[in-house]
Order: structure tokens, then C-alpha cells, then sequence
């Protein structure tokens, strides 16, 4: 099977979800001792991940991190206040512990799963580091496409794979996260042409450039668009013009979860990135989707309107690495074990809310 028949024999087989498992999970807990919907957003959070899972009693043991690397040409047009050089660097401190996403995922007791996907640099062979490089870093996509159509069906692929491989070891609800300089810049010419928002609406600052080089990574977007000129009904297309290796494999990773009926923690804008893609390819996909919370990059609220995605945080984060996520899958445990561990009226002994009186005597 090639990578383009694995990406189509995985989208036949997202389902779309049931209503009896909102409506059995809802009766459950309305079943529990507290006020009706007075948990408010963790209870509609408890629903959708019964709906996903298929049961009304969902564990979320294994929880992974899926974050992906890679380097991006367009970073020569000066659109980062951050060197390439800082991508190998931030993968080494993944590898040794030291990052946000390590201490946060700690926090959650998720794994972490690090993947070099295309960053400019050769790694030697390093324990925790999983090597799916398709090259060097993307093109410089100001002056020609950031991959063929070919690589970018490879980085959805190999997302795929990561999936599938780590189905082995138990995956109950799995996060995205990103690392690549430059990788912003692919999310916002992703993001104007999958939503149809003009480029400045939603480009931001990135790594934390000053307002004139934001000016210039918003005409660069803009000039690239107007010379690929991207076509928002060829998913893979726009992935291959604008995008990055570490978006390509993130599609698949949200693709192969959605297929094995895993719920998705999306991180933040690269994320978002990438599900626009996946819904795209899947519109079905978007069932199994959780924004952890919104970033602080403009396009984030571009991409969750057009996801109809709430997010269950907002906490002004724009780190990426799949730190929202970590946080997000906290707060989906919660839910769960609400579910799981909450006793009911009947269980506890306590009288059940009065009905109204009729005024009958």
C-alpha cells in the first residue's frame, strides 16, 4: 500500500459518532450527586469522549504526545525572530527533559513521543527520538512549493504510522505538538486559505517579532499565496505548497487516531494547522477533536470558528510542543474519572432533587 492508498483506506474508516453514547453517558450523569449540568463544560467534555471511545465508562490510562519536528526554508525570508539552529536545540532538550512539554506532561503523566520529521540537521542515532526525516527542511515556499505533493502524502503518512505503531503499546486520548522555526508562517497561509481569512487577520507575531517584521512575514505570506495559489479543495495540495513536515505527519497523527476511535487534544496554532487539513481530507474527523485551548497567534480563533471548536482554556500560551494539550488532557482525565468514580443518588443514599409541587391536594 502506498502512502496516497493509506491515507484514503484510513479516512473510509473514520466513523462519525453515535448519538446513543451522548444520550447513555448524559443519563449517567445526571445520575450523579450533584445539581443537573452543574459541572458544567467537564460534563459536555465527559460526553464526547464516551461518544469517541464508545462507552459510557472511558479510562484514559495511556495518554500520549505526539510532538513532531521540522525545519521550514521560508525562515531565509527573515519571517522568525528565532535561527533554524534552535529547532535541533529544542529537540535535544525534549530528549533530556528539560522542555515545557516535558515538565507539563509530567505534571498529566503522558507520554511523550519526539519525532525528527524534516529538521535541518543530522541527529545521531539518540535514545527517545524517532527518526520519519523526509529531508532537510522544507523549501523556501516565497520562491518555489515547501515539498512535492509526494513528501507531503509521505509526512501524512508516517503521522499514520505513528499512530498505528504506538497502538501497541495502549493510546486512550492523544495530543498534538509541534517544534520548527518558521512553522507559524506555514500555519497562517494554511490557515487564510482553509477558512477564506484574509492573510493579516490571521498572521501573528510567531516567536515574538516587532511590528515591522510582522508587516513583512504578512506580505511574504501573501506574495507566496499569489504564486502558488493554493486551492483550499486540494488538502494535500495546500500542505505541499505552504506547508511543513511536522503539519504533514500532525494530519496523520489526528487522521489515525480518529480511525481508532481516539479523542484528539489539539495543542495550539501549528495544531490547528493541521486539523484544518485533516477535516479537510475527513470532514468526520471533526467529531473527534478537542481544543486543549486558545492561543494567543491571531489565526487560532480563525481556525476554532471554522472547526466549531470552544476551547477548554485560554491562557494566553503560544509555545506549542503540545504544552495546551498536556494541560487540555488534565482536565479530559477529570471528566472522566467524574464518570468513573462519582457515586449516584441512588449509590450515595441522597434524596434526588423534589419536583414541583401541583398545588393538588
Amino acid at each position: 500500500m502506498n502512502d496516497l492508498e493509506l491515507i484514503q483506506d484510513t479516512v473510509k474508516k473514520i466513523l462519525p459518532l453515535e448519538d446513543q453514547w451522548l444520550v447513555s453517558s448524559k443519563k449517567r450523569l445526571d445520575s450523579l450527586t450533584k445539581p443537573l449540568g452543574s459541572l458544567g463544560r467537564l460534563e459536555d467534555l465527559a460526553q464526547k469522549i464516551c461518544a469517541i471511545k464508545r462507552t459510557i465508562k472511558p479510562l484514559l490510562a495511556n495518554k500520549v504526545i505526539f510532538t513532531l519536528a521540522a525545519d521550514h526554508g521560508i525562515t531565509a525570508e527573515g519571517v522568525s525572530a528565532y535561527p533554524s539552529e534552535v529547532t535541533p536545540q529544542m529537540v535535544f532538550n525534549f530528549l533530556r527533559g528539560g522542555a515545557g512539554i516535558n515538565v507539563l506532561s509530567r505534571t498529566v503523566n503522558a507520554k511523550v513521543i519526539v519525532v525528527d520529521m524534516g529538521v535541518a540537521f543530522d541527529f545521531p542515532p539518540s535514545q527517545g527520538l524517532v527518526n520519519l526525516k523526509i529531508r532537510m527542511g522544507t523549501g523556501n515556499f516565497a520562491k518555489g512549493p515547501a515539498m512535492s505533493r509526494e513528501e507531503a502524502a509521505t509526512a501524512i503518512a508516517s503521522g499514520i504510522g505513528l499512530v498505528e505503531k504506538e497502538m501497541k503499546n495502549g493510546i486512550d486520548i492523544a495530543g498534538t505538538g509541534d517544534m520548527g522555526i518558521g512553522n507559524t508562517t506555514s500555519s497562517s497561509a494554511i490557515t487564510s486559505v482553509m477558512t477564506g481569512k484574509t492573510v493579516s487577520q490571521v498572521t501573528g507575531q510567531g516567536t515574538g517579532i516587532e511590528a515591522k517584521a510582522l508587516s513583512h512575514k504578512i506580505l511574504v505570506i501573501e506574495k507566496a499565496l499569489e504564486l502558488h495559489k493554493p486551492d483550499s479543495t486540494d488538502p494535500i495540495g495546500v500542505l505541499s505548497k505552504v506547508g511543513g513536515f511536522e503539519i504533514g505527519g500532525l494530519v496523520g497523527v489526528i487522521l489515525g487516531a480518529a480511525k481508532n476511535k481516539i479523542p484528539v487534544m489539539l495543542d495550539g496554532f501549528i495544531s490547528g494547522a493541521a486539523a484544518l487539513i485533516a477535516v479537510s481530507l475527513a470532514p468526520a474527523v471533526k467529531d473527534y477533536l478537542i481544543a486543549a485551548h486558545r492561543s494567543a497567534e491571531p489565526g487560532h480563533d480563525a481556525m476554532l470558528k471554522h472547526l466549531e471548536l470552544s476551547p477548554l482554556l485560554d491562557l494566553k500560551m503560544r509555545l506549542g510542543e503540545g504544552t495546551g494539550a498536556a494541560l487540555g488532557m488534565g482536565l479530559a482525565e477529570a471528566a472522566c474519572k467524574i464518570l468513573n468514580e462519582m457515586a449516584t443518588f441512588e449509590e450515595a443514599s441522597v434524596s434526588g432533587k423534589k419536583e414541583p409541587a401541583t398545588g393538588r391536594v
